[in-house]
């Protein structure tokens, strides 16, 4: 089972929050960077778990992993978050096994988003595995996992129209201006914060107002002027942010500070402005609507309920139909991994039983042919286990009965590295029960 290695007593797990039971606020304690990410999983291997996945989003935050119990994976979110445990208790969520393997699949494919169809997640995703990877704690179940996911979101995406008229928090944030605000091509917009939901709103802006008067701001100016340059925007430094929000009406904020980047100090006061802040944990003071100005949280943009989103849950049959045949066969080539400890263990007896009977026929054969001998050897070998293989593939209804059999007649229990420890029930109960 190459690349798959499971303990004695380890079961696939997923534990994480999200916004169905997390507010913003919570989320922003729990909320990873990319540095935090890379230790958490650094401290995973440390800790003996070295098939983790670990995922952090505006919306959510999960770890996915084999563990012998989920807190080994909740602990590795707090010792690397600001978040508690006790904190964590009262909004989680832990899923085991098939459950977890689930609950992958409709995160990946927009059904457990906060705005249904929002596929933004699968990038994510494959994100994270390229981490897991890169920190070697990412093995072939994961990798299999991931790839089913990726394309499962892929054909729901060509097949259903689960993402038309794609609504993400981005979009939201522009269709509630244009819902609350008079003439808005002719308001000044000051966007604060051009990552990668600061872009997105940006080309909204664009898109559906028309307003050719929005300036940005970035605490590193270049990766504002790369926007500016493709949509012929206006950039100021972080030194001028006072001076553009004493400008603007509508300030959007994308930050993606721990801590908040708008306070009270910076509004004049009695200044009639709306505030949207797009950021988790929240980068606007909770106290600046004391100055008179209309805050909208990303909470309640994501509360919003349109026709689009409504048309959306008529294709949710038909997207878990996908989720559901691609699970299958997901399934299909998990049900085949437990047959590998079995079939390693047994070419590792039969490498002993031939080397045991070529060092014999050596000491008897003048001139014995060493090369020839291993050549044919390794050939039969591979032969015999690959009808083995093949045997219990086809005959899945009965494979736990010949699992044994093997066992037996070949003695593989007493076999070291075989599949003592690992058996090969244990493997497919990990990750299905």
């Amino acid at each position: 089972m190459e690349n798959y290695n499971l303990s004695r007593g380890k079961y696939f797990y997923v534990v994480g929050l999200s916004y169905k039971k997390a507010d913003a606020e919570i989320r922003g304690k729990f909320s990873l960077d990319e540095e935090r990410k890379t230790i958490l999983l650094q401290q995973a291997k440390t800790e003996g778990l070295d098939e983790v996945l670990v995922i952090s989003t505006c919306n959510r935050t999960e770890i996915y992993g084999f563990a012998q119990h989920p807190f080994q994976l909740i602990k590795l979110l707090c010792d690397n978050s600001n978040g508690s445990v006790e904190e964590f208790q009262k909004v989680a969520y832990v899923f085991k096994s098939n459950e977890a393997i689930t609950h992958m699949f409709r995160v990946g494919t927009g059904l457990d988003s906060q705005i249904l169809g929002d596929f933004e997640i699968i990038a994510q995703i494959k994100k994270s595995f390229a981490r897991s990877r890169e920190q070697d704690t990412a093995n072939a179940f994961l990798e299999r996992l991931c790839n089913s996911v990726i394309q499962a979101s892929k054909r729901i995406k060509n097949e259903t129209d689960l993402s038309s008229g794609a609504t993400s928090v981005s979009f939201a944030s522009v269709q509630y201006i244009l819902q609350n605000v008079k003439n808005i091509s002719e308001k000044n917009i000051l966007l604060f914060g051009t990552g990668k939901i600061g872009r997105n709103t940006c080309e909204n802006l664009i898109k559906h107002t028309r307003n050719d008067h929005i300036t940005l701001i970035n605490r590193t100016k270049d990766k504002a002027e790369k926007i500016a340059g493709k949509f012929n925007l206006t950039v100021k430094d972080f030194s001028e942010l006072p001076s553009e929000v004493e400008k603007c009406d509508i300030l959007i904020v994308a930050t993606g500070a721990q801590y908040p980047t708008v306070t009270s100090d910076l509004i004049p006061h009695g200044k009639e402005m709306l505030i949207l802040d797009l950021s988790v944990p929240k980068n606007v003071a909770g106290n600046i609507t004391e100055t008179g100005v209309s805050l909208i949280h990303m909470d309640h943009l994501s509360q919003m309920t349109d026709q689009t989103l409504e048309r959306r849950k008529t294709y949710i049959p038909k997207a878990e139909a996908i989720i559901d045949e691609v699970k299958g066969e997901f399934t299909e080539w998990l049900g085949t991994r437990k047959f590998a400890p079995t079939i390693k263990a047994l070419k590792k007896k039969l490498k002993l039983l031939k080397d045991a009977e070529l060092d014999f026929q050596r000491k008897k054969i003048n001139g014995f042919n060493d090369e020839q001998a291993e050549i044919i050897g390794n050939r039969i070998i591979q032969k015999i286990t690959t009808h083995f293989a093949n045997h219990l593939k086809e005959n899945n209804a009965s494979a736990d009965e010949s699992l044994e059999l093997i066992k037996k007649v070949f003695q593989l229990e007493n076999l070291h590295g075989s599949t003592g420890p690992l058996s090969t029930e244990k493997v497919s109960k990990a990750v299905t029960r």
